[in-house]
């Protein structure tokens, strides 16, 4: 005997109730399994599933109604597009349509099973009544003791593999008996008719509309437009489509059939399906049409151009890494979705208006307004002070907000919208028009979206510069200050942190004055670009000036003992040189690390194959030999990390060469001069993936 039910299926009755309750047109079921921090969809109803396949699962910790919900236990309502936009950005901007939501945890004596979820059309009043407010209650209370009765009976809810998905109460599936008197009166309508069912698909099609979509009725029914009729298969025509079945009111929008013939389709949802009127636009008005030979629909110009933008700008904004490079990107992609003519970043620093970004406007005109104190009441300050967005589709808008305001930018419309993120103000942005705007609510949504959006790329940059300066600073704590004055020699050296990241490395050089006629140079490589491994670094540099003046072997020997006795998980290498300069020689040992370059006086330059050593950290017991060379006056020698050499596909024999070469032909420059030839192509390399240290010395 088959046990008791224990499927989402038990949940299908109380959810109807709660639609009917509440007339709701939308309503979903999320369940959190055990162990999991995800909610799961297990139940849908009101809408096709692919359409609500991107929050199938939603994370416990995202900002969602339905994780806010359940993480905060709390009902969380959205009255209207500007809402929607303030709290949860990026989900209006993939939801774009007028529409009011509530989100409420599922629980049981401090017990978590899920949420519930419902949607209303955009002409639900913007507050939640009371009654509604009741039957939510009710509704959790109740799909909550189904889920606790479940699990205590061994039994527990748990959602299949695909949302489970139930009519809509009310839309009974029997047909009427005046069904064939209805498709007559259908078929005698100019034009053509067709019905979609809540999944999409077409439940009802007339023999003019098929003659209209250039298809057959059999090839029609039961198939999703865009599937059989590839020339619908668009960006509009799927938006307005998202549009009629979320905001349940009627939308439009116009196609070209191939190869010549545009279409007006007039959608006009409810809480069963779409009926779609089809008609031809006359010849007159096809002229004016875009004689391009693949034209694109003209609504894609419109509003989903700008969804576009945006969506590419959220792109782009999860690739910046820096304050500058958000400015930067929303400063050139923003103009383009919007039409606005110019834009202002602004963010509060110390008490005043700090302007870190603008484009349209003159620097002469944003010097007036940074620095502004944040208690002067202008709609700028205002803005960034409250949170809140303001609209002023003309001048006499502006005037009759704030009296004292004077027109100074030329500009006859503008936007001022807060940078929110985690409910607090961290900026403002200012888009301005050159004419008259009038700001459609479905306008003010995707600006204030996109504001969100804007901020959390801003806050995230903002951490990001924090880190690389805090990633500067140690680097520079750790590296000499200072190299040493040493007789009768020239030195430079260069650090270079990698072009993206955090900027911390194991990358390090040193110069120690020993006496009045001998020196010691070393240059190392952590493995890694962490802390841990800047650490590190620390520790092989003091090891190093513990043991200068041994020979060059003794010393590597020394400290790949301290490095295995500390045992970091991490291995170095690293080249010791002891510089002899009364005798004009030097002595040199190599523990894995990039061979030297030796530039001779008479110009010629050659790479320095030393006995090779096993990197420090490896085998306590390793040894290191050493090669003399002679270092006469008038010579170069060069050590650097590998950062400077390394080129992706390219054999590292080869680039060595090179570097040999190029230091041969840099003609006799004094060593600062020549150290910055040397790293110029590195310098440039905005996406090195290494760190770059050079230490040159010139004998003299």
């Amino acid at each position: 005997m088959a046990g008791p039910a224990s499927g989402p299926e038990l949940l299908e009755h109380a959810l109807a109730q709660a639609m009917r309750d509440t007339g709701a047109g939308v309503g979903a079921v999320y369940l959190l399994q055990p162990g999991e921090r995800v909610l799961r969809l297990a139940v849908l109803s009101g809408v096709p599933g692919d359409i609500a396949a991107p929050w199938a699962r939603v994370a416990l910790g995202g900002a969602t109604p339905v994780a806010d919900a359940l993480r905060e236990r709390r009902l969380v309502w959205l009255g209207s597009q500007e809402e929607l936009a303030r709290r949860y950005p990026q989900l209006a901007l993939v939801l774009p349509y007028p529409f009011t939501l509530a989100a409420a945890a599922l629980t049981t004596d401090g017990r978590e099973w899920g949420g519930l979820v419902l949607q209303w059309s955009g002409a639900h009043p913007p507050e939640l009544r009371p009654q509604e407010r009741a039957a939510i209650g009710d509704a959790c209370h109740r799909l909550g003791r189904l889920l606790r009765a479940a699990a205590d009976s061994g039994h527990p809810v748990v959602p299949d593999a695909e949302p489970r998905l139930v009519p809509p109460p009310g839309t009974g599936a029997s047909e009427s008996s005046g069904a064939p008197a209805a498709a007559e009166f259908a078929e005698r309508l100019p034009g053509g008719c067709c019905a979609l069912d809540m999944d999409g698909r077409l439940a009802f099609v007339t023999a003019s509309a098929a003659d209209l979509l250039g298809a057959d009725v059999s090839d029609l029914l039961g198939a999703l437009p865009w599937e059989v009729l590839p020339w619908l298969n668009n960006p509009v025509a799927q938006d307005r489509y998202r549009a009629a079945v979320f905001s349940r009111s009627p939308t439009s929008f116009t196609a070209l059939r191939p190869p010549d013939s545009w279409l007006s389709f007039r959608l006009y949802p409810n809480a069963s399906g779409i009926s779609v009127r089809i008609t031809p636009i006359p010849a007159a008005r096809e002229r004016d049409r875009t004689p391009s030979p693949h034209p694109a629909p003209p609504d894609l110009t419109g509003r989903a151009a700008a969804l576009y933008h945006f969506m590419h700008l959220a792109a782009t904004l999860a690739e910046a890494v820096g304050v500058q490079d958000v400015v930067d990107r929303v400063a050139d992609q923003v103009p383009h979705g919007t039409g606005a003519r110019a834009l202002a970043l602004m963010t509060a620093e110390e008490g005043r208006l700090r302007i870190i970004g603008h484009r349209g406007y003159t620097a002469e005109l944003m010097s007036r307004f940074d620095g502004a104190p944040l208690t002067s009441d202008t709609p700028a300050v205002r803005c960034l002070t409250t949170g809140a967005p303001s609209f002023f589709g003309t001048f006499a808008e502006l005037k009759r907000a704030y009296p004292p305001a004077v027109l100074q930018d030329g500009m006859a419309a503008w936007a001022f919208l807060p940078l929110l993120t985690s409910g607090r103000p961290v900026g403002s942005l200012v888009l301005a028009y050159d004419r008259p705007h009038p700001f459609t609510p479905e306008e003010r949504s995707v600006l204030i979206s996109l504001a969100g959006l804007i901020a959390q790329a801003l806050d995230r940059a903002r951490l990001y510069d924090a880190k690389h300066q805090l990633a500067h600073s140690l680097q520079a704590g750790l590296l000499p200050h200072a190299l040493p004055s040493v007789a009768r020699l020239d030195v430079a050296a260069r650090y270079l942190p990698a072009g993206r990241g955090m900027g911390i490395g194991g990358d390090f050089y040193d110069l120690i004055r020993l006496d009045e006629t001998t020196a010691a140079a070393a240059i190392g490589d952590v493995q890694g670009h962490n802390v841990q491994a800047a650490a590190l670094m620390g520790q092989v540099r003091t090891a190093v000036h513990a043991t200068a003046g041994s020979p060059p072997g003794e010393v590597l020997a020394r400290t790949n003992r301290l490095l295995t006795d500390l045992d970091p998980g991490l291995f170095t290498s690293c080249l010791y040189a002891h510089l002899d300069l009364a005798r004009h020689h030097a002595c040199l040992a190599t523990a894995g690390h990039p061979p030297p370059v030796l530039r001779h006086p008479d110009g010629h330059a050659e790479v320095l194959r030393l006995p090779p050593g096993l990197l420090l950290g490896i085998d306590p017991t390793a040894t290191y030999r050493a090669r003399e060379i002679a270092l006469p006056p008038g010579a170069v020698l060069l050590l650097y990390t590998d950062g400077l050499v390394e080129v992706p596909g390219a054999d590292l024999d080869e680039v060595t060469e090179a570097l040999a070469d190029r230091l041969a032909r840099a003609g006799d420059l004094r060593a600062e001069a020549l150290a910055d030839t040397l790293v110029h192509d590195a310098r440039e390399c905005a996406h090195r993936s290494d760190d770059v240290a050079l230490l040159l010395i010139q004998a003299r």
